[in-house]
């Protein structure tokens, strides 16, 4: 490891499962043999009342930077750089949605692209927000990945999911099935190729091999089950491949996934968003990771929401926050984020 990396983690909705997930994430970490170098970007007032709350046995200590920062590691604190968005838990109730959660989940993330424009941090690891929550705070952001590409001012913000040894790389995300199938062509799925092997190089494969999924069962069995493979997804294979990338497909969703567990390609292409969801969540809900690449720092995720359901409670896993903070530190190491623009 650098000596240099050291990783932000922010809580996300104060509302939510992500202060609890954080804390026990951190606890959990502290006494491993390879504690992640990471400080947490939040609201003290929330952390110390989830503490409580939750009986978690861990102590926190507020930071202004990284040396602080790694101080408190060494002796066994969770370093918190403190947003003081709220300065008393009180004023929310754990598992609904408010105006001031929505606030502060933003401000959390605002700051931690402060610490990472100025060098503090190397990479990112976000809580889970909830959307109508920032919405009611005034934001129009559809998630994480359209703030931070605003945020950094980024050209290009791509989503991966990745567990063990199967990446997903989004066609589309955050729109409608039916808007996702009409606005289906061989340019934009050529373009998609494009971008998924340059953010796999940006991840350090050299020379990534790719499957793109097919849309229609059994990739359409040659025109059976409709045209779209024969008149979009094969055309973009055909002209990517001949560009000199290592892409193959249209090949059947059902089975594609599988391919790359078994190391038949370094990624998958999913059309749409909950082709891809469902490979990764079925195989493994909790230990899959999104990935952010595009922006200036590697970004990952848990791969769930809020949980309003159970929040507060001491219910919740932090196993997907854990393999987040993980992931980023040693994607944070090799990324290289100019690899994506060329």
């Amino acid at each position: 490891m650098k000596t240099s990396t050291f990783i932000g983690v922010t809580t996300g909705d104060p509302a939510g499962i992500g202060p609890e997930i954080t804390l026990n994430s951190f606890k959990k970490m502290l006494v491993s043999d390879h504690p992640v170098p990471a400080l947490v970007v939040g609201d003290m007032s929330v952390l110390r009342a989830a503490k409580e709350r939750m009986n978690i046995a861990i102590s926190l200590q507020p930071v202004t930077g990284v040396e602080e920062a790694s101080s408190a590691l060494k002796t066994g604190s969770i370093p918190v750089f403190d947003c003081a968005v709220i300065d008393d838990a009180g004023v929310f109730t754990p598992g609904r949605v408010s105006s001031i959660c929505g606030k502060a989940a933003v401000r959390y993330v605002e700051k931690a692209v402060q610490l990472a424009n100025d060098g503090s941090i190397h990479g990112l690891v976000t809580g889970p927000i909830n959307k109508v929550a920032v919405k009611a705070a005034g934001y129009m952001y559809k998630g994480h990945t359209e703030m931070l590409k605003e945020l950094t001012g980024s050209g290009k913000s791509i989503t991966m999911f990745a567990v063990d040894g199967m990446k997903i790389i989004f066609h589309s995300r955050h729109i409608s099935l039916r808007q996702a199938l009409e606005t289906l062509s061989t340019e934009e799925v050529t373009e998609t190729i494009r971008t998924a092997e340059r953010c796999l190089r940006s991840m350090g494969l050299n020379k990534p091999n790719i499957a793109l999924a097919a849309l229609n069962p059994h990739a359409s069995d040659g025109g059976m089950f409709g045209t779209e493979e024969i008149g979009i997804l094969e055309p973009a294979v055909k002209k990517t491949r001949e560009e000199g990338i290592d892409v193959w497909g249209p090949a059947p969703a059902d089975s594609v996934f599988h391919r790359c567990l078994q190391g038949d390609c370094d990624a998958v292409i999913s059309l749409y968003h909950d082709q891809g969801h469902i490979a990764a969540k079925t195989y493994d809900f909790h230990r899959t990771v999104s990935i952010t690449l595009g922006l200036p720092f590697i970004r990952t995720s848990v791969d769930h929401g809020t949980a309003f359901g159970i929040a507060w409670q001491g219910k919740a896993l932090s196993t997907s926050m854990e393999e987040s903070m993980r992931m980023c530190e040693s994607l944070s190491e090799v990324y290289h984020p100019e690899a994506i623009y060329i």
